[in-house]
């Protein structure tokens, strides 16, 4: 059996092209995880584009489309009637693009499967809820958390028990290091299984709450998931992660790999999500892809970099938290409206201005965490 995994490892693309391998020449190029990753956002975004149309229009036949809520900008009344649950789309086509190119005796690999499997279908019943109560309210708000938490806490508790004891790991996995500084770093002890768990928690519900205009936490996710796959090659490259001051860890180099199956999914749904939207990707796509950047910032040791390279998704849910104190404390709001965004809609902005502008911080920010590798 011919490996496509350099380290012996085999890539689950073989079992697709082992009948005509005698044939090719230059099978090798499979073995290199920058040759998969590109493949794996051909097919994913090539994928979306094949499925997308169909999915769209069975969702309009079955009237499956996105409930508004009356207290909310009345600009989004226009909206009534728009598909939703694109999520479930993105999921699949990831999947597959994995299936294809990914190397699944990887543990990070897993993870992120596991991840985006368990919180999707945690958001397709939320969603399944609202299309057939005909309203806002899915799941209980007290047990999506609950579940999400169970989640969080497998995640957490698994990456501390079995990741940390492993050798082939950096030293420790429970520590969380600190953007800008190569050496100063906090052990948590057992308090990582909580910690983890509440960035894989806070991030799910952070893009939730931002998923509120057309593309805007599509092309935030495209900036955060861009530059996670950055720090996961370099982390995954020996000589790269020495010479930038950050912690090897041989195995996250396959991230690489699903960030951009991940990407690849995005950009297609992008296509029709971008305004005004042809479909939305609702909880079963914004709890789903918020955890997984949560996870994705606690197995590259960079959870605190989460915080920056998605401010976007951290300003949102800090005005929500803000409105909700000050008011139940103060009997005042502090935004005309929150999430931040429909501050700025009920201020009378555009929806593609905020849009355009949301994108363009989330993209300042992704070049900061970026300058974190050399700014140490």
């Amino acid at each position: 059996m011919i490996n496509l995994y350099k380290g012996g490892e085999t890539v689950m693309l073989y079992h697709f092209i082992r009948p005509v391998l005698k044939y090719l020449t230059g099978m090798d190029t499979f073995s290199y995880i920058t040759v998969r990753a590109i493949i794996s956002f051909v097919v994913s975004f090539v994928l979306c584009l094949i499925a997308f149309p169909v999915f769209i229009r069975k969702m309009k036949e079955w009237k499956a489309s996105q409930i508004i809520r009356y207290e909310g900008p009345q600009t989004h009344f226009s909206k009534i009637g728009t598909p939703t649950m694109g999520g479930i789309v993105v999921i699949i086509v990831m999947l597959i693009s994995m299936g294809l190119c990914g190397n699944f005796n990887n543990d990070y690999v897993l993870i992120i499967i596991f991840v985006t499997i368990t919180l999707g279908i945690v958001g397709f019943v939320d969603d399944y809820l609202k299309i057939t109560k005909k309203s806002s309210d899915g799941l209980q708000a007290k047990l999506k958390l609950i579940q999400q938490i169970m989640i969080g806490l497998v995640v957490s508790t698994f990456i501390y028990f079995i990741l940390g004891d492993r050798s082939i790991f950096v030293e420790d996995m429970r520590y969380i290091a600190i953007p800008f500084f190569k050496n100063l770093k906090i052990h948590l002890s057992f308090f990582y299984i909580p910690f983890g768990a509440f960035i894989i928690v806070a991030s799910s519900n952070a893009v939730n709450l931002t998923d509120g205009l057309d593309g805007l936490a599509t092309g935030l996710l495209i900036a955060v998931v861009a530059t996670f796959g950055i720090f996961a090659y370099i982390s995954g490259h020996k000589e790269l992660s020495k010479y930038l001051l950050i912690d090897h860890i041989p195995i996250s180099a396959e991230i690489l790999v699903y960030c951009f199956a991940f990407i690849g999914g995005l950009a297609g749904f992008l296509w029709f999500n971008g305004h005004p939207a042809e479909i939305f990707m609702g909880d079963t796509g914004s709890l789903s892809f918020g955890g997984i950047i949560g996870t994705m910032s606690l197995m590259l040791k960079q959870e605190l970099l989460l915080m920056i390279v998605g401010g976007v998704f951290v300003a949102e849910t800090l005005s929500v938290i803000i409105q909700i104190i000050s008011f139940k404390y103060f009997k005042k709001r502090i935004f005309l409206m929150a999430p931040l965004h429909h501050h700025f809609e009920i201020k009378g902005w555009e929806e593609s201005k905020i849009i355009t502008r949301f994108w363009i911080f989330g993209g300042l920010l992704a070049l900061i965490s970026l300058g974190t590798l050399k700014l140490r």
